[in-house]
């Protein structure tokens, strides 16, 4: 099999997820990286060895892992059939991974528009949200031409092509989503799905698989990145592209009645202290 495929870096044990990886923190120990490694191979179950340890162990089409912190430097990775005794003889590899200190990186294992397997390195955009905005990340990965991403049923993203990632500023709602052939509308080739675009995160869509195989394979993934808020005052939106309600936000309020009720408490105690004074005079 002809591939060129980047894999997991990191130590043993590294737990697996499902299609969609719950939303964890941006930011890596300072110096560190971290990794999140996308699995985007139809009918390919793999190990995965780093610096001749197995890190991942019958790693399956569509699962998720990560994140993973890092110390910044260069690993060597070899895939595996699974259940394989050593990395001796890897199907893949082994290639070398660099990563440099306090990045954010995606590593993903996929097809390339004419079916082959190969591998890109994402590099996860984890800059500050404007306050009231999430992100929305779309990555082509699969064996397709050319797509278009729709909304509503206008094309937000037109003309993506594997492997090619498009980034978009939103505010913060939930919109429905399709992915069609460039310069069409239907038949969709993923979707329509409800993709929820939170404020202060980066959501991060990957069409993967292949629209040639027969079966079709075509699938999408999910990965969440939080912790990008600005302006802790932003308020979340409903439905995407409609305003939210301005008024003053719940925590707030809640916030304002513990300081007055702190104050209070206070306050009282200090008249009593007071009180107690003037009586022993």
């Amino acid at each position: 099999m002809r591939a060129r495929l980047l894999g997991l870096t990191g130590a043993a044990g590294l737990a697996l997820a499902g299609l969609t990886l719950a939303a964890v923190p941006a930011s890596a120990a300072d110096g560190d990286a971290q990794l999140w490694v996308l699995h985007g191979v139809p009918d390919l179950t793999v190990d995965v060895w780093v610096n001749g340890e197995r890190t991942l162990d019958d790693f399956a089409p569509g699962d998720l892992a990560g994140p993973l912190d890092l110390a910044a430097g260069t690993y060597s990775v070899a895939i595996t059939a699974s259940d394989a005794e050593d990395d001796s003889d890897p199907a893949i590899g082994p290639v070398d991974l660099s990563l440099e200190s306090g990045g954010s990186y995606t590593a993903v294992a996929h097809l390339d528009a004419g079916g082959d397997p190969t591998a890109t390195l994402f590099t996860n955009d984890v800059s500050q949200t404007a306050a009231g905005e999430g992100r929305l990340t779309v990555r082509h990965v699969a064996a397709a031409p050319a797509v278009d991403v729709l909304a509503g049923g206008d094309a937000v993203i037109s003309g993506l092509e594997n492997p090619d990632e498009q980034v978009l500023d939103l505010p913060a709602g939930t919109v429905s989503a399709s992915v069609v052939a460039a310069g069409t509308t239907e038949p969709a080739l993923l979707g329509p799905a409800d993709v929820e675009v939170a404020e202060g995160t980066n959501t991060i869509l990957y069409a993967w698989g292949s629209a040639t195989s027969d079966p079709a394979s075509l699938a999408l993934a999910t990965q969440v990145i939080d912790g990008l808020h600005g302006d802790p005052s932003g308020v979340q939106a409903g439905e995407l592209g409609l305003a939210a309600d301005r008024g003053t936000a719940p925590w707030v309020w809640a916030a304002a009645a513990a300081a007055l009720a702190l104050t209070a408490t206070a306050g009282t105690a200090a008249v009593r202290r007071a009180s107690a004074r003037s009586t022993t005079r």
